[in-house]
């Protein structure tokens, strides 16, 4: 069995320049892991602290299980990362460096059956990033286009 992709984090990418990633367990209730199975997860406006020593995730929305009684959880609460002891410290030390912070990229279902979530140390790109970052992309794709182009002709 292999990992499954839950969920990604698109919005992330493009917002933020991601200079190093880290993988994390997430401690979820019954009904949580049940809809995260089902792919009922949103990461958009969500993001992971450091509180008191330990690491949680915030703002990621899971979806009420359909299955579920009045037990079901609350959709927004914070969920608590698990993480070794010397990795909070280095990501400590990581984002208390000027303008770094902590993004989920993605969501996903390990091999064993475990949901993991791949956190991201970025950096906020500013318009002008952005602006250069679509550039350079575009004019991939053109050139791309024109050897295939070429490669039709001969």
């Amino acid at each position: 069995m292999t990992e499954h992709t839950v969920t990604l984090n698109r919005k992330a990418r493009h917002e933020y320049s991601i200079e190093e990633t880290v993988e994390a367990g997430i401690a979820l209730t019954g009904t949580e892991i049940k809809s995260v199975r089902e792919g009922k997860v949103n990461l958009n406006d969500a993001y992971a602290r450091i509180e008191h020593g330990e690491a949680w995730l915030i703002g990621a929305h899971i979806a009420p299980y359909a299955g579920g009684n009045r037990f079901n959880h609350d959709t927004r609460r914070s969920r608590k990362l698990l993480l070794h002891r010397g990795e909070i410290d280095e990501l400590v030390g990581m984002t208390t460096r000027k303008g770094l912070t902590l993004v989920p990229l993605r969501l996903y279902i390990s091999a064993k059956g475990l949901a993991k979530i791949e956190l991201g140390v970025a950096r906020g790109k500013q318009q002008h990033d952005r602006r250069r970052e679509i550039a350079a992309r575009d004019a991939r794709r053109e050139m791309e286009r024109e050897l295939a182009d070429v490669e039709r002709g001969r």
